[in-house]
Parts: structure tokens; C-alpha cells; sequence
């Protein structure tokens, strides 16, 4: 009796034991269907960005690919266009104006000759004589043979007397009263001015009217009657 009591105990132990060994196993299985579900989704997240990552790297069809070329081009030869004109336009000034400095230089001549002639003509031991109406003649030559060769090399001078200021051409010195003349009409000439074809190569050094003041006006009334004082 004792044997079948141990031999009962010891079966009912065993299929306990494989009771809770089953349990286990069914456990073990639910987790492992649960991490497989987790990892699904994540693993499909990655395709869809793999996916878009190769849908950005995405490589230009060739219609694309033709039209960026066909823009460089297009953005080269303008720009070659743009210099070509640029060099022709520099060519042209260094051409027309290259002996600009020179020209500015050589006016310094003719405002010697004029001195040389203002000072001759101020000499009282030398006015009225022979050899100062001589000597006058010939600087006014070498002067009008300096302006002719000026003026085939396109360097003219500035008009300036009885004129109108033009700050463009006339730098005014002074003014002068008169009466005579409208206001800023120039009445005198210091220094005369040149241009080389369209460009200024030095102004005109002018005087220009300007009304009589009033007081002056008051001043030559009171002379003229004294007796109302």
C-alpha cells in the first residue's frame, strides 16, 4: 500500500511539473508573438524612410538634365557678351581719349603765351614801340597755330563771354555788379576753358554779373539831394 501511495504522489507531482512547464511554454510564446508585433511596425517605418530616402536621391530625368545645360550655356555666352562690349567700349575711350593727360598738360601753353603778353603789355618802358607790336604779333600766332592744332585732335575751347553760367563748362571766380547784364550772365574771362570731343577737359574760369546792391541805390540817392537830410 505504501509503494502505490509513493508511486501516486510521485505521478501527481510529475504532472504538475509539466502542468507549470506548459504554462511556461505558452507564456514564452505570448511574449514572443508580442516583440514580433512590436518589431513589425518599426521594421516597416524603415522601409517607408528607405524609401523616401531614395525618392529625394531620385537622379534628374535627361529632358532635365538638357534643360540645366541649355541654361549654362545660355548664362555663358551672355556673359561673354557682356565683356566682348565692355573691350570694345574701353578700346574705343583709350583710342578717342588717350591723349586726355597729354592735352590737359599742353593747355599750360597757351595760358604762358597769354602771361607773356600781359606782362609785355603792362611794361610802360615797352608800350608803343616797334619791337613790342613785333614780338605781340608773333606770340599771337604761335597762340592761334596752338588752337589749330588742338582742334583737329578734337580739343576745342569754351565760348564763355556774354554767356549764361553753365557749371557744366564755367567755374565762376566772381561776381561783378552790373546793371547791364542779367544776373549770372558771365562778363569776364579768367582763365578759358577747353573740351576734348564730348568730355570736359578743364572749365572756364569766369566772372558773372550780378544786380546792384540797394544800398549803393540809397547812396547815390542821398548825394544826389543833399538837402532832404
Amino acid at each position: 500500500m505504501e509503494k502505490e501511495k509513493n508511486q501516486n504522489s510521485t505521478s501527481a507531482d510529475q504532472s504538475q511539473d509539466t502542468l507549470k512547464e506548459n504554462e511556461k511554454s505558452q507564456e514564452n510564446l505570448v511574449e514572443e508573438s508580442k516583440q514580433e508585433t512590436d518589431q513589425e511596425p518599426k521594421e516597416e517605418n524603415k522601409e517607408e524612410t528607405d524609401q523616401e530616402a531614395k525618392e529625394e536621391i531620385k537622379e534628374p530625368t535627361p529632358q532635365e538634365k538638357i534643360a540645366e545645360l541649355e541654361d549654362k550655356v545660355a548664362r555663358t555666352f551672355a556673359e561673354m557678351e557682356n565683356q566682348r562690349r565692355r573691350f570694345e567700349k574701353e578700346k574705343e575711350d583709350a583710342f578717342e581719349y588717350g591723349g586726355y593727360s597729354f592735352a590737359k598738360e599742353a593747355l599750360n601753353l597757351i595760358d604762358n603765351l597769354d602771361r607773356s603778353k600781359h606782362v609785355l603789355e603792362s611794361d610802360d618802358k615797352l608800350k608803343e614801340t616797334e619791337a613790342l607790336k613785333k614780338t605781340l604779333e608773333h606770340l599771337d600766332i604761335i597762340k592761334k597755330d596752338l588752337i589749330s592744332i588742338f582742334e583737329k585732335n578734337n580739343i576745342k575751347p569754351i565760348d564763355s563771354l556774354n554767356k549764361k553760367l553753365d557749371p557744366n563748362f564755367h567755374q565762376a571766380m566772381m561776381e561783378i555788379e552790373d546793371d547791364t547784364k542779367e544776373p549770372g550772365t558771365i562778363i569776364q574771362e579768367i582763365q578759358k576753358g577747353f573740351t576734348i570731343k564730348d568730355r570736359l577737359l578743364r572749365p572756364s574760369l569766369v566772372g558773372v554779373s550780378k544786380k546792384v546792391t540797394i544800398k549803393e541805390e540809397k547812396t547815390e540817392e542821398n548825394q544826389e539831394n543833399p538837402e532832404n537830410k
